[in-house]
């Protein structure tokens, strides 16, 4: 079952790629994987999902939009125990659009509709006693912004919150992360755990009410992006294969996104979760022979609570993927997956009144990476 150090290289980096599509607003799932490898390495990727969200009930097609997320990192082993790193993600996102011919989530032409987007830039440093343990950690630059419209019927219609918007001008913060991690290069065996804390941002914020006709300028909105742990391990199994898992925990039953006049107006939140977010991935990985290799996984999401937002109306998931990684050279790797994702169905509601459920959910992940070790 042993693995030389090139084949154990090569099958630490055959892991999922494939995007997320996550409880509550998660996305990337927040992986320092890259900064795990052996050496002196750099990565870039980008991954694509294409879900389709809908209701018969409301007479809904589909109301989630396909959206792609890069990703890159880069890690340098500075010394025999000294090594640094640099990782950019998007953590976090949303991006819907209902149809605007119906009544429910439409008017006047215009549809119901959110985009949230966030930039992660974190930078660690790591210390190794020795050859098997890695201590690390780093500050974490965080930006976020987002608009969201609602429409139609669901809100009450124009006379209520059927006729407004909101634009989350972009903020930048500040928050870090701590870890450990514990390796056998010579069987692939390595375990991770990783915290990183929740980071607290003040938006600055326009409400606008009516179709345009009342602006509230120059408030502040909290948000609060959740603190989250990462437990991955791996473990070669037998000759040129290895078994992985990752399970990861996001403190979403808290989270709530409440802007001044919506609030004003209506007592409820813009946004909020009930429960916080499980999810796991569990797969095999398996190098076929000097240039190529393979992964399988299948996963699972809890998702944040339901009855949930009218914004994301999906409950958790189950997912399975694919993945092949072709080698040229010992020194890099052209990567590809696909994965499966069946979305749960949920009762989506506003003001803490159910509208209606989105049932027959799904969404197809692809990603591609390179990987180059110097």
């Amino acid at each position: 079952m042993k693995l030389n150090k090139i084949y154990s290289a090569i099958l630490l980096s055959t892991l999922p790629l494939t995007p997320a599509l996550a409880a509550g607003l998660d996305r990337s799932g927040q992986s320092i994987a890259a900064f795990l490898q052996p050496g002196n390495y750099a990565e870039a990727g980008i991954s694509v999902l294409d879900p389709k969200v809908q209701s018969n009930q409301l007479k809904v097609n589909d109301m989630a939009e396909d959206y792609y997320f890069p990703s890159a990192a880069i890690k340098v082993q500075a010394t025999e125990h000294i090594s640094i790193g640099l990782l950019y993600d998007q953590p976090f996102g949303a991006e819907s659009l209902y149809p605007s011919n119906n009544l429910v989530f439409g008017a006047n032409g215009e549809a119901t509709q959110v985009e949230v987007e966030t930039h992660n830039l974190s930078a660690l440093i790591g210390y190794q006693p020795t050859e098997n343990w890695n201590f690390y950690a780093g500050p974490v630059y965080q930006t976020v912004q987002g608009t969201v419209s609602l429409r139609g019927l669901a809100y009450g219609g124009a006379s209520k919150l059927g006729s407004y918007d909101i634009n989350l001008k972009e903020d930048e913060a500040y928050g870090w992360l701590a870890g450990f991690a514990y390796q056998i290069p010579e069987i692939a065996l390595k375990t991770a755990v990783t915290y990183r804390s929740e980071i607290k941002h003040e938006l600055d914020t326009t409400e606008t009410f009516g179709f345009g006709a009342i602006q509230r300028p120059n408030a502040l909105t909290e948000v609060v992006t959740p603190q989250s742990v990462n437990i991955d391990f791996q473990t070669g199994v037998a000759a040129n294969t290895l078994a992985f898992a990752n399970i990861r925990w996001a403190h979403w039953d808290q989270f709530a996104v409440t802007p001044k006049f919506l609030n004003a107006a209506s007592g409820n939140n813009l946004i909020d979760y009930s429960d916080d977010q499980w999810s796991a991935t569990v797969g095999v990985g398996r190098k076929f022979n000097s240039h190529w290799s393979g992964s399988a996984s299948v996963g699972y999401d809890s998702g944040a609570g339901n009855p949930v937002t009218t914004l994301g109306p999906t409950e958790g998931y189950w997912t399975v993927g694919l993945g092949g990684q072709y080698s040229p050279a010992e020194n890099y790797f052209i990567q590809a997956g696909v994965k499966y994702f069946w979305l749960g169905d949920a009762h989506a509601q506003t003001g803490g009144n159910i509208v209606g459920e989105f049932t027959d959910n799904y969404a197809l992940g692809y990603g591609l990476k390179i990987g180059y070790r110097f």
